[in-house]
């Protein structure tokens, strides 16, 4: 057998490397307060009491209006991103709602 002969540099193309893009949505573009809602929706259930009266002394907003953020923020590719397993059950919840609703 004879070896290959090496090709000449200038008959190879240069190899085509695709640089890499960032993210368009990542974690850095939920803001604090994006979190800390992500945060009390995976663990609320473990407090006694109302939920209610806890997303007044955690957030200190009325319900309606923590809903309100989090709808918004469960509509954001980035908290998708950062926790799908509880972004997802809390669409499936707001969906079935939503059905529920219109019948």
């Amino acid at each position: 057998m004879e070896p290959n002969p090496a090709p000449q540099e200038q008959d190879q193309e240069p190899e085509h490397i695709p640089a890499q893009r960032a993210p368009e949505h990542s974690e850095a573009a939920l803001d604090d307060r994006e979190l800390q809602i992500l945060e009390f929706e995976s663990r609320w259930w473990k407090h006694a009491g109302s939920k209610e009266q806890a997303i007044r002394d955690t957030f200190g907003v009325s319900s309606t209006r923590y809903y309100q953020l989090l709808n918004t923020l469960l509509d954001n590719p980035a908290a998708l991103e950062h926790d799908p397993v509880l972004v997802g059950r809390l669409r499936r919840l707001r969906s079935t709602r939503a059905r529920t609703r219109r019948r």
